[in-house]
């Protein structure tokens, strides 16, 4: 069989433009495959990651003037501010992230094509154009990077003008005065806040008993102080029975109940966003011609290199699984590269941060206090609240709260736990310090630039001391 390429790489999503750059960094000969017809980047730039952020620091930014000047508070954001300007801004960073994206891939001699990708076995992969025709490319190895996209509802349709979901919400071309999210996940944390932040009147609709379970405790207490003041009202374990539109009222009503309650409720609101689960794009990619075999929900099964069952296959990305995230599938994309040609390279640490950015961002690392009480370590908490910091003062911040766990007999950093501004930036120094294995007084002893949020990882480092030692002086 002739081959006309070292690997083939399927989406060009995170994981899969990360593959692309490092085999092509071997001089490997790589073809990405990409279904979009416009561009390149997977739903991390188009329609996921990069669109929603831009949206909640344009949201971000007319929350915080507002609460410097009050004859702003007076009225609503959608009586000041027009959405057409925030999409137009949406729109400039995108075709940026994708010019980025295509000069990169042409600069190290990456081929794309457009089209759908199919297995044909482990080393064939038939591409399909938009015009139909049909391609075959053989390759040493491919990579599945297909990515994924949210369920749809089962009892009403999205229609993306009353009723939106995680893609046409970007495309909304109004801040609107009312609007319903259904979900519970990280995406309906941030699209929460961000619209909360600019005025509309949110209510979140939790079909579970609980929303973002893996949070520290107080953090999470944390977080709902920021919905109170953001006027974001959440109902939990929610049956949704019917969304429609009423033309005599002009709203659109979301009727659902209550679990352990035949009372129906009715919200009546401008929009509905539906944020459901994510599932993998597996379905249609031949998986079973290579002789893959997905699990229950549709994922990939890897082993620690990110390689499938069949040796010259491998996934990374969204369509493996937990913890799908866009920074996670870098890594992943590259070390499968590594692995793929036998390229000696270190794993990625088994602790990875993660961050939700909401208004204001939340970022953790390790163990939050509970896993650690339930995993019978002696440990010990230190605490900065963030109306405490000066800078928090001057940005007129009142919340936040940045929380370390740590170890009581040995000051070494178990976890540590952000809601704040910057949150999603400031995990990292913690980061650095639990990688490199320092105790919490490293923190303690190093200068912080002064006004910074920084300093909050010095104030905590203390707090956590102090409280030890009085704990001893109490037993003693």
């Amino acid at each position: 069989m002739n081959i006309d390429y070292d690997v083939i790489i399927l989406g060009s999503g995170p994981a899969g433009f990360s593959c692309a750059m490092q085999a092509s960094k071997f001089g490997k000969r790589v073809l990405v495959v990409e279904q979009n017809e416009n561009f390149l980047g997977g739903e991390a730039i188009n329609s996921g990651t990069v669109p929603s952020k831009i949206l909640r620091e344009a949201a971000n930014t007319i929350y915080r003037y507002n609460k410097h000047f009050a004859q702003n508070r007076k009225n609503k954001s959608y009586e000041h501010y027009l959405m057409d300007d925030l999409i137009s801004f949406k729109n400039r960073v995108q075709i940026n992230e994708n010019k980025s994206i295509t000069r990169s891939l042409q600069k190290n001699h990456v081929e794309t094509i457009r089209g759908s990708g199919h297995l044909i076995d482990e080393h064939t992969i038939e591409v399909t154009q938009a015009n139909g025709e049909k391609q075959s490319f053989t390759s040493d190895y491919i990579l599945i990077s297909t990515g994924s996209s949210s369920s749809d509802p089962q009892k009403y349709k999205i229609d993306n003008s009353k009723i939106f979901d995680s893609r046409s919400i970007v495309q909304i071309n109004h801040i609107p005065r009312r609007l319903v999210i259904v979900g519970s996940g990280i995406d309906a944390i941030e699209y929460a806040t961000t619209f909360g932040a600019m005025g509309t009147n949110v209510t979140l609709l939790n079909e579970d008993e609980h929303y973002v379970m893996f949070l520290d405790n107080e953090i999470r207490d944390e977080l709902n102080k920021v919905f109170d003041q953001l006027r974001i009202y959440v109902h939990h374990r929610v049956d949704i029975q019917d969304v429609h539109f009423n033309p005599l009222r002009n709203y659109t009503e979301v009727r659902f109940n209550k679990e352990g309650s035949d009372e129906l409720r009715v919200i009546e609101t401008e929009h509905v966003l539906y944020l459901g689960s994510r599932l993998p794009n597996t379905r249609d990619i031949g998986a079973e011609n290579a002789h893959i075999t997905l699990d229950a929900e549709g994922f990939i099964p890897i082993d620690e290199h990110y390689k499938t069952e069949v040796d010259s296959v491998y996934a990374a990305g969204d369509v493996t699984g937990f913890p799908a995230l866009a920074s996670v599938s870098f890594s992943q994309g590259r070390l499968a590269a590594c692995h793929m040609f036998n390229i000696p390279v270190s794993n990625s640490p088994a602790i990875i941060p993660f961050g939700i950015y909401s208004i204001p961002e939340i970022s953790s690392i390790g163990l939050t206090e509970e896993e650690a009480k339930s995993e019978g370590i002696n440990y010990a908490v230190g605490r900065t609240y963030f109306k405490n910091i000066t800078r928090a003062n001057i940005d007129n911040t009142e919340l936040g709260l940045l929380k370390i766990v740590f170890n009581a007999d040995t000051l070494q950093i178990l976890g540590i736990h952000i809601l704040g501004e910057n949150a999603c930036d400031l995990i990292h120094l913690g980061q650095i310090v639990m990688d490199m294995r320092l105790d919490i007084n490293y923190l303690i002893n190093q200068i912080f630039n002064y006004p910074t949020y920084a300093e909050a990882y010095k104030i905590a480092a203390f707090n956590g001391i102090n409280h030890l030692k009085n704990q001893a002086d109490v037993n003693s």
